[in-house]
């Protein structure tokens, strides 16, 4: 079992949990280049901008943690398998009791629509991953969240591996060592989530 601790100290060295699968070993991840959202440059798509202003989903934070955890577990349309483990699931659910994980959640109809989760820790945040049930649920918390992280003072904002849809939503990468450059700076702040 992955200890709260172990996590912790992994993610202020740059590290993040990974499985090979629901059931699988889980290793400790440090990618040569890391995906980060540059809080200062996000600009929501058009197209979101709107539907953020007809107000399609309603936000809220740390109402349904293991739902959205569970749903991020769900494996993708073109994937077989995951890499959130029941063992992740389980030290992030503990994480979010002592108040360190949290999500953010997109919710339609009185139904979670989609969302997303991670870590809050000094003013980094590190995002694990993203769902949605809904077009454009997952879109709508994650613009929620950097517009949150920028009013807060947030630092960094950590998506951890490059994909398209993180590149849509205006992620770059950067080399290991200048992220550890920010996240040094990110950590020595006192940045409460909530």
């Amino acid at each position: 079992m992955i200890r709260v601790e172990d996590v912790l100290r992994a993610y202020r060295h740059g590290f993040f949990p990974m499985a090979d699968s629901r059931e699988g070993t889980v290793s400790w991840c440090q990618p040569y280049q890391r995906a980060v959202v540059p809080l200062d440059q996000f600009q929501p798509s058009r197209s979101l901008r709107r539907i953020i202003a007809e107000r399609h989903f309603s936000i809220r934070i740390d109402s349904s943690f293991e739902s959205v955890i569970r749903a991020c577990a769900l494996p993708r349309s073109i994937e077989k398998e995951t890499w959130i483990s029941e063992e992740i699931i389980d030290v992030f659910i503990r994480l979010h009791r002592i108040g360190l994980a949290h999500s953010i959640e997109s919710w339609q109809g009185g139904e979670l629509a989609g969302g997303l989760y991670g870590i809050a820790m000094g003013g980094a945040f590190f995002g694990e991953s993203m769902f949605f049930f809904r077009p454009n649920a997952s879109k709508v918390a994650f613009a929620w969240l950097v517009s949150y992280l920028k009013r807060k003072g947030y630092h960094l904002l950590d998506a951890q591996i490059m994909n398209p849809h993180l590149q849509q939503l205006g992620a770059i990468e950067i080399p290991h060592e200048e992220y550890m450059q920010q996240l040094e700076t990110a950590l020595t702040k006192k940045i409460p989530f909530i």
